[in-house]
C-alpha cells in the first residue's frame, strides 16, 4: 500500500513538475508570438480583443516598408561593425587577461582578479555619464569606434575565460617553456586552441549584448547616418503615433543574426556555461 502511495505521489510530482513548466514556456514564447503575429498585420488589427493570433488580411507589406522607409540596410552596417569588431576585441583582449590570472604569478593577482570581479556589482548607469565626459573631452563623440573601444574589457569575460584556462594543465605551458617558447607563442598556440568552447560563448554573450545594445548609441551618437538598428527603429515612433506593427517587423529582421550566431555556437554556448559553473 505504501509503495502504491509513493508512486502515486511521485506521479502527481511529476505532473506538477511538466505543467509549471509549460506555463513557463508559454510565458517565455508569449511576447514572441505577439510580435510575430503584430509584424503581419496593420495598425488598425494591432490591439483587437480578443487578440487575432492570425491575422486576416495578412499585411506583408510591413517587411517592405522596413528596408525603404528608413536607412535600414545602413542601421544593420554600422550595427554588424560595432557588434563584430566590438565582440573580436573584448574576447581577445579578455583572453589575455584571464591568461595572466590563471597561468602567470605575480605580486597582487588574487586582489587584482577580486577587483575586477567587484565592478560587476557596479550598474553601469552609475558610470555612464563620468565615462561620456571622459569621452568628450577625448573627442570620442559621434563615432562607431567609440562603441567599439568601450567593450575592450568586461569583468564577465575575464572570469569565464579565466575558468577554462585554469582547466587547462600547467604541465603544457611548462613542456613549451622548456622547448623554448614565449608567453605569446604559449597563448596563441596551446592555451586558445584549447578554450573554444568558452571562447565561443563569450563570443556569443557579447555580440547579442551589442547587438542589442541602445544605451551606448543613444548617449555617443547623435547623426543619423551612424545609427545602429536599435536607434533606427525608433525612427518608426512619431512625435504623436507609434506605428506597432512596423516596429514588430523591423524587430524582427534585427533578430536574425542574432539566430544565425546562435544556430552555429549552440553546442559551445552550452558547454561554455557548463564548463564555467562547475569550475566556479
Amino acid at each position: 500500500m505504501s509503495k502504491d502511495i509513493r508512486v502515486r505521489n511521485k506521479m502527481i510530482r511529476n505532473i506538477l513538475f511538466y505543467i509549471t513548466v509549460c506555463l513557463l514556456v508559454l510565458l517565455t514564447v508569449f511576447p514572441f508570438l505577439w510580435m510575430v503575429s503584430t509584424s503581419l498585420k496593420y495598425d488598425t488589427q494591432v490591439f483587437t480583443n480578443p487578440i487575432q493570433w492570425i491575422p486576416k488580411p495578412v499585411n506583408w507589406n510591413n517587411y517592405i516598408r522596413v528596408w525603404e522607409e528608413v536607412p535600414f540596410l545602413l542601421f544593420y552596417r554600422n550595427t554588424a561593425v560595432v557588434s563584430v569588431f566590438g565582440t573580436a576585441l573584448q574576447v581577445f583582449c579578455c583572453s589575455l587577461a584571464a591568461y595572466a590570472f590563471s597561468k602567470l604569478r605575480f605580486t597582487g593577482k588574487n586582489v587584482l582578479f577580486g577587483l575586477f570581479l567587484a565592478t560587476m556589482m557596479v550598474p553601469w548607469h552609475t558610470i555612464m555619464l563620468p565615462q561620456y565626459v571622459i569621452m568628450g573631452k577625448l573627442k570620442m563623440l559621434d563615432k562607431l569606434s567609440t562603441l567599439i573601444m568601450m567593450q575592450a574589457f568586461s569583468a564577465f569575460g575575464i572570469f569565464l575565460m579565466r575558468q577554462f584556462f585554469m582547466g587547462i594543465p600547467d604541465e603544457l605551458r611548462e613542456a613549451a617553456k622548456v622547448d623554448g617558447a614565449g608567453e605569446w607563442i604559449i597563448f596563441i598556440q596551446i592555451i586558445m586552441p584549447q578554450a573554444k568552447a568558452g571562447m565561443a560563448a563569450l563570443t556569443i554573450f557579447t555580440f547579442v549584448g551589442q547587438w542589442n545594445d541602445y544605451i551606448s548609441p543613444l548617449i555617443y551618437l547623435n547623426s543619423p547616418e551612424k545609427y545602429t538598428i536599435q536607434l533606427g527603429l525608433k525612427m518608426f515612433a512619431g512625435a504623436y503615433t507609434m506605428e506597432y506593427a512596423l516596429t514588430m517587423a523591423g524587430t524582427l529582421c534585427a533578430m536574425i543574426p542574432i539566430f544565425v550566431v546562435y544556430l552555429f555556437f549552440e553546442k559551445q554556448i552550452t558547454q561554455g556555461i557548463a564548463f564555467a559553473g562547475l569550475k566556479g
